[in-house]
């Protein structure tokens, strides 16, 4: 793989630390304001948005330059944006620090998604893709939880001002190690925007939605039902956080792995595992052992779909990939936020709080459903008059077609 990737998957390191260290430091920047945890909460929602609207408006303005620039401006923007965070005097402040951060997270996946393929052979393009994703899974595993212990030991600012700093070393890593990419010829906003007129790019990015909606139905809610159901001591929480992203890690190297050789196959395995394990954990819930394997289950089969499913958008948007990629990441955040809205609907209605589980499989059996449904119209379309004759099969089977 290029070293390319390597500083690929820094930026995403960077950007995977600080999208979830502060789900962990919220009682220390509650209290260093002085607002609510509800409030102090903005941070993360306003973030979430910010991925979901950043990501096409950054890639839009993005279209007028080369790739490795504007991954360079994204950067940039990541690093302002965590350093706001860090010597922000009020709780706006942070907050618009959180935002401006946030905007370089869907375009930069997005973007680094089409770079990273482009890096490699076609036949290794969801390995590669992978490769980036790696810094976004490995900060679950190391950048999160050490992001929190540095946070509640010497203060949650100098957790961002050490954010910032990675962000630093992963733009010059872009700058050193990315080789320049000219913005493809003849390929203008309209170009980008028809690509969302293919039914199988929506129906590639709704299976997003639905697939990763139903991981983090469950994880929303991780810390309530490990302490309360499964009998956890509150700092369990941690670790069991780290188990989680380490099945993340291995989901992300499995699914891209066989992305490349299978990517249906792929997709049908981890969906349908999924849904079955999510489903599952209402029972294994209640054990502490089996809720721990359990979680690290979530984890990888919820990150196998990842590369293939944002290589199922590259392929679906061939010509005009950038935005429906960076969408697609958008797509991933707003799963999160509907399946925790929907997850937080269950345990309002006076359901105990492993009934997510239960919301979150029901949403990965749909997105199993649509993969059946994304594969069978691809069959139906491959085998029409029309693809026939596009495919250079012989004379004899074109007159066969139109006879």
């Amino acid at each position: 793989m290029p070293l390319a990737l390597l500083a690929l998957a820094i930026g995403a390191f960077g950007i995977g630390t600080t999208e979830f260290v502060i789900m962990g430091l919220l009682p220390e920047v509650a209290a260093d304001f002085g607002v609510s945890i509800p409030t102090a909460g903005f941070l993360v929602t306003g973030y979430a948005l910010g991925v979901m609207f950043g990501a096409p408006l950054m890639t839009v303005l993005g279209t007028k330059v080369s790739r490795k620039r504007m991954l360079m401006v994204l950067m940039g923007l990541f690093i302002v944006g965590n350093v706001l965070s860090a010597i922000a005097p009020v709780f706006g402040l942070m907050l618009v620090g959180r935002v401006v951060a946030s905007l370089a997270h869907g375009a930069f996946f997005g973007i680094g998604s089409v770079v990273a393929a482009e890096l490699v052979a076609p036949d290794k393009k969801a390995g590669a893709i992978a490769m980036m994703f790696t810094g976004l899974t490995v900060a679950n595993v190391v950048g999160v939880p050490l992001g929190t212990l540095v946070g509640q030991s010497v203060g949650w600012r100098v957790t961002f001002a050490i954010v910032a700093v990675l962000g630093v070393v992963g733009l010059a890593g872009i700058a050193k190690l990315v080789p320049e990419m000219p913005k493809p010829e003849g390929v203008h906003l309209r170009h980008e925007l028809a690509a969302f007129k293919n039914v199988q790019v929506l129906l590639a990015m709704a299976m997003t939605v639905l697939g990763f909606g139903g991981v983090f139905a469950a994880i929303t809610y991780i810390a309530p039902m490990m302490t309360h159901v499964a009998g956890f001591a509150d700092g369990s929480v941690t670790w069991l956080l780290v188990l989680f992203g380490l099945g993340m890690v291995g989901g992300n190297f499995v699914g891209g792995r066989f992305a490349d050789r299978a990517l249906m196959p792929m997709l049908y395995v981890s969906l349908g595992a999924l849904a079955v394990v999510l489903a599952l954990f209402t029972v294994t819930a209640h054990d502490k052992i089996l809720s721990a394997v359990t979680i690290a289950l979530i984890g990888a089969l919820g990150f196998a779909t990842v590369p293939p499913l944002q290589k199922r958008v590259l392929d679906q948007a061939h010509g005009a990939p950038t935005l429906a990629s960076a969408v697609n990441i958008g797509a991933f955040n707003l799963g999160n936020a509907l399946a925790a809205w929907l997850g937080g609907l269950v345990i309002a209605a006076g359901l105990d709080y492993t009934a997510p589980n239960w919301v979150g499989a029901v949403l990965a059996a749909a997105a199993l459903v649509l993969a059946f449904l994304s594969a069978a119209l691809e069959r139906r379309e491959s085998t029409t008059p029309s693809a026939v004759v596009a495919s250079g099969a012989p004379t004899e089977q074109r007159a066969a077609v139109h006879h």
